[in-house]
């Protein structure tokens, strides 16, 4: 492997533990807090594995989906535009109503006038797509789940669910995250 992709490999996790650390996202800042949250929807997919066929080719979209709209008043577009995961341009799709076959890669899920959040879930289970939610939902919680400890933006991550999408998050952003679900509903963790 060249040293400029082993570098790049070992800068991104750093990167995103210093943006997760340093960040304090204030209350009275909603600005800033959706800011980082915007970030997050894109760099969190660098540490994610889909499954062989997820991407039609080498160089295919990452399809980032937000469903409801964008609660951050545009800035989703903004931390997205030009940006790519790997070798995959990103492509922001809007989505009124979800379905298990959109072809999103990572779907964001914000308040929806046509479902609720729990629906669109549902709908996404066992699909290839990392699901996405804020804690705008309430305990409504995808495969990621963003959180506010002490001011600032954090996640919890529901690593049942993301195997039950097929999907396998790396050690990296699972050690960030402040709680990590590792056991099925019902057993003990």
């Amino acid at each position: 492997m060249p040293w400029s992709r082993r570098r790049s490999r070992l800068v991104r996790p750093v990167a995103l533990a210093i943006l997760l650390l340093a960040i304090p996202a204030r209350a009275a800042d909603r600005s800033l807090e959706y800011a980082v949250k915007s970030t997050f929807l894109y760099k969190f997919a660098s540490f994610v594995d889909w499954p062989a066929g997820a991407f039609e080719h080498e160089s295919s979209p990452f399809s980032l989906c937000v469903v409801g709209g964008d609660p951050y008043g545009g800035r989703i577009r903004e931390a997205v535009t030009g940006q790519s995961v790997g070798r995959h341009p990103i492509v922001l799709r809007e989505l009124v109503k979800a379905q298990s076959r959109t072809g999103c890669h990572a779907m964001f899920v914000s308040a929806s006038e046509t479902e609720s959040a729990t629906e669109v879930l549902n709908a996404m289970g066992g699909s290839p797509t990392l699901t996405i939610t804020d804690s705008s939902l309430g305990q409504t919680a995808g495969i990621i789940h963003f959180v506010i400890v002490d001011g600032r933006v954090s996640f919890d991550i529901d690593n049942v669910a993301a195997a039950k999408n097929h999907l396998v998050i790396s050690s990296k952003l699972l050690a960030l995250a402040r709680r990590v679900n590792t056991a099925r509903r019902g057993t003990a963790e």
